[in-house]
């Protein structure tokens, strides 16, 4: 049995509140993991940013995997673990959602769009990568199923890509310092349903650690973090973070 009265004490006195979040919560939201049996590389190999950019068979492929996995991302729904974190904004103490995921679902949940920091972009948009135009995902999958395998932007004649970051695409520089500079002036980091393996993402939480803050780890399996956290939860994150947070 886990004790939580500690850990509810350092959430009650902390005044700033750091929330980082992973696939893990997602998932609890029906959306697969995409490293997961299910998931969307068990059935599609992974396209690195520079094939994307170099190979015109790589982006009908890229947007051939998106046409199957959008459907579970849109119709999925925020879940207990989402509004816990907006119950910690309520209360003054969030002062920062640091996500690796693009599904939004955060903003969904009621959570203030200003506090959000998607260090992987979203999959809710596309984004033209010569003139930055964006467009909403439905709108090019529409496309993409009535025939245009690999869709140009509208406005300028540039290759789409979903606005999220791919493997081998610089990370964006403004989310990295924001979070990171969250992280050095939180007392708490709460790092939900990562693996806390795919870095430089899964730094932050170290981070918040070595600054002083306290680490509480929420996740299904063991992490690299764990030996430095203050308290690991092995748990559904629907079920575990409320009854931290209450």
């Amino acid at each position: 049995m886990i004790d939580y009265s500690a850990a509810r004490t350092w959430i009650a006195e902390a005044r700033s509140i750091v929330g980082f979040t992973g696939a893990g919560i997602s998932t609890e939201s029906g959306i697969p993991d995409f490293r997961s049996p299910g998931g969307v590389w068990s059935t599609a190999r992974m396209i690195e940013f520079g094939e994307f950019i170099n190979s015109r068979a790589a982006r009908v492929e890229a947007w051939r995997q998106k046409l199957v996995a959008w459907p579970a991302m849109r119709d999925a729904e925020p879940n207990a673990g989402h509004r816990a974190f907006v119950e910690l904004e309520r209360r003054g103490q969030l002062t920062a959602m640091i996500t690796q995921n693009i599904d939004r679902l955060h903003q969904r949940a009621g959570q203030s769009p200003e506090l959000v920091i998607e260090l992987h972009g979203t999959m809710t948009e596309a984004v033209c990568l010569s003139c930055g135009d964006r467009t909403p995902m439905d709108e090019v999958i529409a496309r993409v199923r009535a025939g245009e395998d690999a869709p140009a932007c509208l406005s300028c004649g540039g290759m789409l890509k979903t606005a999220t970051v791919s493997f081998g695409q610089a990370m964006p520089a403004e989310e990295m310092e924001r979070a990171a500079r969250a992280c050095l002036e939180c007392d708490v980091i709460l790092a939900v349903g990562s693996s806390l393996v795919v870095y430089p993402a899964a730094s932050l939480p170290a981070l918040a650690k070595q600054a002083g803050a306290r680490l509480i780890i929420i996740n299904r399996t063991p992490t690299p973090l764990d030996d430095i956290a203050d308290l690991v939860i092995n748990d559904e994150i629907g079920r575990a973070l409320p009854r931290l947070i209450s």
